[in-house]
């Protein structure tokens, strides 16, 4: 079986695994069942392209969109790879090419959506199949609103084929973990690896809500030209947001359930093709989106859970290059959420964990430490302090909030449960309201009480103690809020609470983090440029090409050969070939040419080892002395020699096309070039 680290670095580009990745592709290749359960974005498809090539057969690989596929299938293709994909959108040429591959045994990935695998059964029987890789494993789950039916088929497949499985996902708590290992195992008992969930390049933040378009607007405007997702709340809003985007001049399209399947899928294509695009989404937007240089999403309403807001802000920054993330929230965004799971038709203790997993999120927003610490804590994981996020950045005020949160519980109970905030301020700054005056609130004993708040601050503090599950709006009640039992020892003064002065007129980050330093910033654009006309010229994505994090590495370490070229992360046997000259050219003008068989040691020490077999062979052309008869090696020999290092004559001697006279000439000075490395 070929050395993996071999393989990623002459197809994929990569000197090093990705923590984590090493041991699943071993376990994977050989054989072995497994779920591996890792971050978005840290590298699973990998985990599955390289055992494939490692392994006899063809690799059929389950996943759910077509976009999905067709831009892994792209990606492949450009390194060198024999992949193909069996879908609706498929060419009728892109289809035979795939038949003619299965036939002649040379495909190594076959990607198929679930809902073709009972109508594909015959050929896969045919198709010499080895393993089956089942991306997004948790559509599997009936816990999740990505649940597909036809997922259900691929354990019945499986046991078809009598091959191995393995199984990845991003997301997957208990339940939905053990839902995977029954129907997609059937008894058998995977593997299990479970990586961290940091995502550090990542930069995290939430906002309060304060004029929510223009706080959206702005944050675009500072990533201007930068691709991002807006995720919404509502289908009306992703259209009506992207309309402003686009007045703003961005470049920006809206996307949700309610399009024609056409429409969703050109949107798809363009934001995969597309540099600077804007996507206005409701969460429809998601699990097909494989864009590594996504460089910012935007929550433009509350998500569901913390775990959907973890999946849509890993859709960022893939690529493993900084990315930005802003999520607002407001008190309308915590009433919204807590009535879906109420109103819902789900059992009680479905209910209570839906209930659970939206106190996590709010958790999160109303922080007063780090976020990346509570986040990786709730799903199990202990972090220092990140320094890369808002609460990082600049440490909120706070104040002990104890007795402004006492007074509020004690205008609600006061009032019997009945109200919503409007009127629970009114009470508690004095205003006398008609509303006011006609219940009598006026004559409570907290009527006044709060004066020292202003009005705005006050819809901070119940917005904070929603957060924290201290009141809960009860859909039964038009929205008035509720006293949940968390309250309790704070209302008898058991326990303390702080809070977060909210700056309200606080602007949001006023720019992009920086890719690279301004020094080096002309050179990126210079090779987006160059990659943006290849891409073009080709029809493909521009990260097919080379990713942002590749280009950055160019810009920032300028290589000035093949060689060095060769080393940068992501830079394969086949994209060098194709591309590393052109984009040598932009770094450092001429080229030296190489000879193809040199061309294949790039970046290797072998390759050094050539250039001085090469020397020397030309010192020697016509003898030590100078008067013999011109003579010289192939540079096929002189690359065999360069790649295995003999180390005896004997050795040497089993070189192809190292006649005797050329032995007799060369071997002493091959051996000691091979001797000192």
């Amino acid at each position: 079986m070929q050395d993996p680290k071999a393989i990623l670095a002459s197809v994929f580009g990569f000197s090093e695994f990705r923590p984590g990745q090493s041991e699943i592709v071993e376990a994977v290749a050989a054989g072995e069942p497994v779920l591996a359960i890792m971050p978005t974005g840290g590298g699973k498809s990998l985990c599955y392209q390289l055992p494939a090539l490692m392994r006899d057969g063809v690799t059929l690989v389950v996943s759910p969109l077509i976009a999905l596929m067709r831009d892994q299938v792209r990606g492949l293709q450009v390194a060198g790879v024999a992949a193909g994909a069996l879908t609706s959108a498929n060419t009728e040429e892109e289809t035979r090419a795939v038949y003619e591959q299965l036939e002649a045994g040379t495909l190594k990935l076959l990607y198929l959506a679930p809902e073709r695998l009972g109508s594909a059964g015959h050929m896969l029987r045919r198709a010499n199949v080895g393993l089956i890789a089942v991306d997004e494993a948790h559509c599997v789950s009936q816990w999740g609103h990505d649940f597909r039916p036809d997922y259900l088929k691929i354990g019945e497949l499986r046991r078809a084929l009598g091959v191995p499985l393995a199984a990845f996902t991003a997301t997957a708590d208990a339940e939905t973990r053990e839902e995977i290992v029954s129907r997609l195992f059937t008894g058998e008992e995977p593997r299990l690896f479970l990586h961290g969930f940091d995502r550090p390049n990542i930069h995290l933040a939430f906002r309060p809500k304060n004029q929510p378009r223009q706080q959206i607007l702005s944050f675009a405007q500072a990533r201007r030209g930068q691709s991002g997702i807006v995720y919404c709340g509502t289908r009306a809003k992703t259209e009506s947001l992207a309309d402003a985007l686009r007045q703003e001049g961005h470049a920006a399209c809206s996307y949700h359930g309610g399009m024609e399947a056409e429409a969703r899928r050109a949107v798809e294509t363009r934001f995969a093709v597309e540099d600077g695009l804007i996507v206005c989404a409701t969460v429809a937007f998601g699990m097909g989106v494989d864009k590594p240089d996504i460089r910012w999403v935007a929550h433009a309403d509350l998500p569901k859970s913390i775990e959907s807001y973890y999946q849509e802000i890993g859709r960022a920054g893939r690529d493993g290059a900084p990315a930005e993330t802003l999520t607002l929230y407001g008190p309308d965004d915590i009433r919204l959420r807590r009535s879906q799971i109420d109103e819902g038709m789900a059992p009680p203790e479905r209910k209570s964990a839906d209930h659970g997993r939206l106190n996590a999120l709010l958790g999160l927003a109303e922080s007063l430490g780090c976020r990346r610490q509570k986040l990786l804590r709730y799903f199990g994981e202990e972090a220092a302090p990140c320094g890369n996020c808002d609460l990082c950045d600049r440490p909120p005020a706070i104040f002990d909030g104890t007795e402004a949160v006492r007074m509020a519980l004690s205008a609600i109970l006061r009032t019997a449960e009945r109200f919503g905030t409007g009127h629970l301020i009114d009470i508690l700054v004095g205003r006398e309201t008609d509303k006011v005056k006609q219940r009598g609130h006026d004559d409570l004993p907290t009527f006044g009480v709060g004066k020292t708040h202003q009005p705005r601050q006050w819809q901070a503090i119940f917005r904070q103690m929603m957060g924290h599950d201290l009141v809960r709006p009860d859909a039964e009640r038009h929205g008035a809020l509720v006293m949940t039992d968390a309250a309790r020892p704070i209302l008898r003064g058991e326990q303390s609470i702080d809070l977060r002065k909210d700056v309200l007129t606080e602007k949001d980050r006023p720019a992009a983090k920086a890719l690279v330093s301004d020094e080096d910033a002309p050179l990126l654009s210079a090779l987006k440029a160059r990659r943006r006309a290849f891409a073009e010229a080709q029809g493909v994505p521009a990260y097919v090409i080379f990713n942002d994090r590749t280009l950055i590495e160019m810009a920032e370490t300028k290589p000035s050969d093949m060689d060095a070229m060769a080393r940068i992360g992501g830079v394969g046997a086949t994209k060098l070939e194709r591309y590393g000259r052109e984009f040598l050219q932009v770094i450092a003008g001429a080229v030296e040419e190489l000879h193809p068989a040199r061309m294949k040691l790039a970046g290797r020490a072998s390759g050094g080892i050539f250039d001085r077999l090469m020397d020397v062979q030309n010192e020697l052309s016509r003898g030590e002395d100078g008067t013999g008869k011109p003579m010289s090696c192939n540079a096929s020999t002189i690359r065999w020699i360069a790649e295995r290092r003999p180390d005896s004559l004997e050795q040497l001697s089993r070189a192809p096309g190292l006649t005797e006279p050329k032995f007799d000439r060369f071997a002493d000075a091959f051996l000691a070039v091979c001797r000192e490395g």
